[in-house]
C-alpha cells in the first residue's frame, strides 16, 4: 500500500471520517494529524526534547522530554518515567505532532516526570498488533535504559524503573491497557516496577453499553480496518476489555493504581466508566481512580489546552504521576 498524507486523485475505496481516505490505487490520504514539529528545548515550560530510534529494523522511534526537575537529580533522586502512547484511532496523528509535543512539554514539566511518547507503526500500512508490538518494545527499551550505564544518556541517569506509569488517550489508552496486560502475562517487564496506569478518553467496546446503530457501525468499521480483517469483531479483548474473561484479566493489571478519564460528551464516555466498574469488581488489588469530566467532548484537554478545564484535566493527570 503506498503511504501518502498529500490529496490524491481517484476512486476512494475506503473512507473512515475523520481519519482517512483509502484510494483503489492504494494510495492513502490522512485528513488530520499529519503536521509535526522538531525536538527542542521549550523555553515556556523548560522541557528539553529529543528523538531517538529504537529498532532502526521497524522504524520505531520516541520522542523524549527531561523537565526542569532534572536538574534536582544530581543527588541521585531520580524521576519517574511516563511511556506515552498518543491517541488517532492508531491512524493518524504521531509522537511530533503539535498537539502531542505540546501536551508532553506541559506534562512533563508538572508531572517532574521523564516522559518517553512513543512513535508506533500505524494503520493501514502497518495493521494491528504491529502498534501493540511497538509499545510493547518501547516500554521495554525504556526500562532497560534506566540501568546504570544505559544506552540512552537521559534515562540512564535520570530515569527511575521502580516507578514506571503507562499513559495514553483515546487509542493510546488503549494501546496502554493492552501493554499492562502484556506485562502481566509476562510476568512483568525485568528491572521496573509499573506503578501506575492512565487511561484517558479511552477507545474501548463495552457489550452492555447500547449506543445508536450509526456509531455502533462506526466503531465496527473502524476496528475491522485497523486488523485489516473483515471478520474482526468488537468482541475481541483488545477492544473490549469488559467482555467475557474481564475479572481474570482485570484483576492482574501489574500496577497499584490505575486512573480512568472519561468526559460527559464523549460517546465513549460509558465505555470508559464500564472498564472502571468492572476494574472495581474484579478483585483487582490497586487503587482506582474515575475522573468524570461533565460537559467536555473527547479529548478536549488536547483540542483546547487553554482552557480551565484543560488546565484542570492537566492537574489531575500531572498529580497522578507526581504522587508516585
Amino acid at each position: 500500500m503506498a503511504s501518502s498524507d498529500a490529496p490524491c486523485r481517484g476512486e476512494v475505496d475506503i473512507e473512515l471520517f475523520p481519519f482517512i481516505r483509502v484510494y483503489k490505487n492504494g494510495s492513502i490520504e490522512r485528513l488530520l494529524g499529519t503536521d509535526t514539529v522538531p525536538a527542542s528545548f521549550d523555553a515556556t515550560t523548560g522541557v528539553a526534547s529529543k528523538d531517538v530510534t529504537v529498532d532502526p529494523a521497524t522504524g520505531l522511534s520516541v520522542r523524549l522530554y527531561l523537565p526542569p526537575a532534572a536538574a534536582a537529580t544530581a543527588g541521585g533522586k531520580k524521576l519517574p518515567v511516563l511511556v506515552y502512547f498518543h491517541g488517532g484511532g492508531f491512524i493518524v496523528e504521531s509522537a511530533a505532532s503539535p498537539t502531542y509535543h505540546r501536551y508532553l512539554n506541559a506534562l512533563a514539566a508538572r508531572a517532574g516526570a521523564l516522559a518517553v511518547s512513543v512513535e508506533y507503526r500505524r494503520v493501514p500500512e502497518h495493521p494491528l498488533p504491529a502498534a501493540y508490538d511497538d509499545c510493547w518494545a518501547a516500554l521495554a527499551w525504556a526500562v532497560a535504559c534506566c540501568a546504570p550505564g544505559g544506552p540512552d544518556p537521559w534515562l540512564a541517569t535520570h530515569g527511575d524503573a521502580s516507578r514506571v506509569f503507562l499513559g495514553g488517550d483515546s487509542a493510546g489508552a488503549n494501546a496502554a491497557h493492552n501493554v499492562a496486560l502484556r506485562a502481566a502475562a509476562a510476568e512483568g517487564v525485568p528491572g521496573a516496577v509499573i506503578t501506575g496506569v492512565m487511561l484517558v478518553h479511552p477507545y474501548f467496546w463495552d457489550p452492555s453499553n447500547a449506543m445508536s446503530p450509526d456509531l455502533e457501525v462506526r466503531i465496527r468499521r473502524e476496528w475491522r480496518f485497523m486488523c485489516a480483517r473483515p471478520d474482526a469483531e468488537v468482541d475481541d479483548p483488545r477492544l473490549c476489555p469488559t467482555g467475557a474473561g474481564a475479572s481474570a484479566r482485570l484483576a492482574a493489571l501489574p500496577c497499584r493504581r490505575v486512573m480512568v478519564a472519561v468526559a460527559g460528551e464523549d460517546f465513549l464516555a460509558p465505555k470508559g466508566r464500564a472498564y472502571y466498574e468492572a476494574l472495581l469488581a474484579s478483585g483487582w488489588r490497586g487503587e482506582a481512580e474515575l475522573v468524570d469530566t461533565p460537559g467536555q467532548q473527547h479529548v478536549f484537554h488536547l483540542m483546547r489546552p487553554g482552557t480551565e478545564a484543560a488546565a484542570q484535566m492537566l492537574d489531575r493527570v500531572a498529580g497522578f504521576v507526581s504522587r508516585a
